[in-house]
């Protein structure tokens, strides 16, 4: 799978929880996807994680690709790329520094499993 930069450079990946970073948050959110998973705003997250945490199909998915990866949260994404217009749950790649979309959010949201989630990262890396 093809997953170089224009600079013959490993591809940099970052994909963006629509939730945000801190314990509290982390706690709030583990509750919400138990008790009311249909209104979580996070499909990423639900579709990637576990009661007690990543799933491992999709770990040793991400640890396949050959290129870097980073996960992070929209208040992170935000402080790291500010001014980037950006809807959440996502994906982008990193193009010079400046993150382009590789999933959209409606693209994001439309998964319904992590085996679809890997089609689709399949999938986007072909085009």
């Amino acid at each position: 799978m093809a997953t170089s930069d224009d600079d013959g450079g490993k591809l940099n990946l970052i994909f963006v929880y629509n939730a945000d970073s801190g314990p509290i948050n982390a706690i709030k959110d583990y509750f919400h996807k138990i008790f009311k998973p249909s209104t979580y705003d996070c499909n990423l997250c639900a579709v990637t994680f576990g009661n007690l945490g990543m799933k491992k199909s999709w770990k040793e998915f991400i640890g396949e690709l050959e290129c870097n990866v980073k996960f992070l949260h929209r208040d992170e994404f935000k402080e790291e790329y500010p001014g980037v217009e950006a809807h959440f749950p996502s994906a982008f790649k990193l193009a010079n520094e400046k993150p382009e979309t590789f999933i959209t959010m409606e693209e994001m949201n439309q998964v319904a499993s992590v085996e679809e989630l890997i089609a689709l990262v399949r999938e986007k890396f072909e085009t």
